[in-house]
């Protein structure tokens, strides 16, 4: 079987409208046409701004973790550093502003680790996901009306264990997670393998 390219995969969007424009959440319906032919009237697509994450190490190789409350699943979710990048921001720049303003800590050497689709079927945005190294507590934090975090520092070994244990539920923090410590630490190589 041959395997198509990607414009003949494409959908037609034939009309869209928006239904809710909020600063966090905008929805539209859209009507679009598929490669086959067949018209669906309503298609539901979710518009977000690009969003952001870091895995964030301190000078003595810690990790900065936050505990959060996350409404919609009425759980407190322990998580890495995260938010929104703002108009005019770079990701790199709304990086270290969320690092800045959720944990007080700047500076250090930044990369980007990765780039995601939080959910490319219905959701517009991506999540750029950053690596920062040896930043410093230098400021108090200043966070957003709905947030209430608390900030705490695991060990390397410490936060790869929480990882495993399945603590932490937010996907987009569990892959830059999980490529951190493959690309920047040894530790998953010091498990051994089961004996077969």
């Amino acid at each position: 079987m041959r395997q198509r390219r990607d414009e003949e995969m494409m959908w037609k969007k034939l009309d869209s409208k928006y239904i809710i424009h909020r600063p966090w959440l905008t929805a539209r319906r859209d009507k679009v046409q598929l490669p086959n032919g067949k018209i669906f009237d309503e298609y539901y697509v979710l518009e977000y701004p690009t969003w952001v994450n870091v895995v964030a190490v301190t000078q003595s190789g810690e990790l900065i973790l936050e505990r959060q409350y996350r409404h919609a699943l009425g759980i407190v979710s322990t998580e890495i550093v995260a938010g929104c990048v703002e108009k005019g921001e770079t990701p790199l720049d709304g990086a270290k502003r969320e690092l800045l303003e959720e944990t007080g800590y700047t500076g250090g050497t930044w990369s980007e680790l990765m780039v995601i689709a939080p959910n490319p079927s219905t959701m517009t945005n991506l999540c750029h996901c950053f690596v920062a190294k040896n930043v410093i507590p230098t400021t108090n934090r200043h966070w957003d009306e709905t947030e209430d975090i608390e900030v705490f520092l695991k060990s390397k070994r410490e936060t790869l264990e929480m990882l495993r244990q399945g603590q932490f539920a937010q996907a987009m923090m569990i892959a830059p997670l999980w490529k951190y410590f493959v690309e920047h630490t040894d530790l998953l190589q010091s498990r051994q393998a089961p004996s077969e």
